[in-house]
């Protein structure tokens, strides 16, 4: 028999009517009728150029043969352009993989990693696997603007802290830093020798971002994912990037020696030499759901989103003061073809306050959401 690690994660608690979260997952995934509001998933490209990109590279055939173990070089290229940055780049399988990498490359078992709490969980295991574990701020408040600021960072870490992990913006509440924060966790990272793990999933949704790697190059990791505006979460495709001598650090941890799927790499190429072609409509489009939403929201007695506007593709809608669980919001909208999540989900302490829903869909499902959203919370009340 094999005994459970004590970091083992624990296992997804799947919805109301389902024995696995696998299957659960199968359901949302094979109903063409559901509104994906779920998963933070763009739904916004249309027939374009990053698709006839991996039409044609299965039409040649390239799939045949192995890639470049770090990356095809175009790729590579392209990415630090995109991000105005220079260093190196490391090409993984999504950004999940990217941080796992850097985890368990930098900490040693008496390290900790600070993280916040509503934020990605998946990050506390992958320090609970390599360290002490994370220290995980509890942020769910508008004193600190619902993020991980600067002065909670210093009032948490320790002598054995090693890693900050920046989600920004965050998911799931949609807050971001400003350039004066990001110069002070620089200072912070600096001054204690520690990296900043920065992870930009999000960032083309922002009004405006500022890199981590711009203040701190020696010590800051940006984690890079092509799953959200490029439209590429089915390709499981993403990057490291980081100074030659952190990214030659992470190589000697790799799992994937045999490269990143060559497909996947070729919708990315294509998708950023395009991106000035769709970004607009993208962005724009998002705006604009995440305003429908407000409105509705604004118009109902004891619910509220923290962090408006939101600067990811996704917001929560506070549902505390109303009594609603945000499970049963959940099955509710489920019946109804509308995948969301409730927080616990992203939450271990503030699960219970909010539901995260994301919009980068087309508009008319956001409409049918709001009409659905209001007639639910009516019902669930009684």
């Amino acid at each position: 028999m094999i005994l459970p690690k004590k970091h083992a994660k624990s296992p997804r608690i799947p919805p109301k009517g389902f024995e696995t979260a696998n299957e659960f997952f199968e359901y949302v995934f094979n109903d063409k009728e559901m509104i994906w509001m779920g998963q933070n998933t763009n739904h916004l490209h249309e027939e374009d150029e990053i698709i006839d990109a991996m039409i044609n590279c299965l039409q040649s055939k390239e799939y045949c043969k192995y890639p470049p173990p770090e990356g095809f070089p175009e790729l590579k290229k392209l990415i630090l352009q995109d991000l105005d940055l220079e260093g190196d780049v490391l090409v993984t399988a999504g950004g999940t993989e990217s941080l796992y990498l850097c985890i368990s490359d930098i900490l040693k078992p008496n390290d900790n990693i600070i993280t916040c709490d509503p934020g990605y969980l998946i990050i506390d295991d992958f320090g609970g696997r390599f360290s002490s574990g994370a220290i995980s701020v509890p942020i769910y408040s508008s004193e600190n603007d619902y993020k991980l600021t600067p002065d909670l960072v210093k009032e948490y870490m320790n002598e054995n802290t090693k890693i900050i992990v920046l989600i920004d913006p965050l998911n799931p509440l949609g807050s971001s830093y400003t350039e004066e924060e990001m110069k002070e966790f620089a200072k912070i990272a600096i001054e204690n020798d520690i990296y900043l793990l920065h992870d930009i999933t999000y960032r083309d949704f922002a009004e405006e971002h500022f890199l981590a790697q711009k203040y701190a190059p020696d010590h800051s990791i940006t984690i890079f994912s092509f799953s959200k505006v490029f439209g590429l979460a089915g390709m499981r495709i993403g990057s490291i990037i980081g100074t030659p001598k952190i990214i030659d650090s992470v190589r000697k941890v790799l799992i994937n020696d045999l490269g990143t799927n060559v497909i996947s790499q070729a919708g990315a190429i294509a998708a950023l030499k395009s991106k000035k072609h769709w970004i607009e409509h993208v962005t724009t489009t998002t705006r604009n759901n995440q305003k429908i939403i407000k409105e509705t929201v604004d118009e109902i007695q004891g619910v509220f989103i923290p962090v408006y506007p939101s600067n990811s593709n996704m917001l929560a809608i506070d549902l505390q003061e109303t009594g609603i669980d945000p499970k049963d919001m959940a099955d509710y909208l489920l019946l109804k073809k509308i995948f969301t999540r409730q927080g616990s989900y992203t939450s271990k302490r503030f699960g219970d306050n909010y539901l995260r829903v994301s919009f980068s869909i087309p508009k008319y499902q956001v409409e049918i959401f709001v009409d659905e959203f209001k007639k639910a919370v009516e019902f669930l009340r009684k």
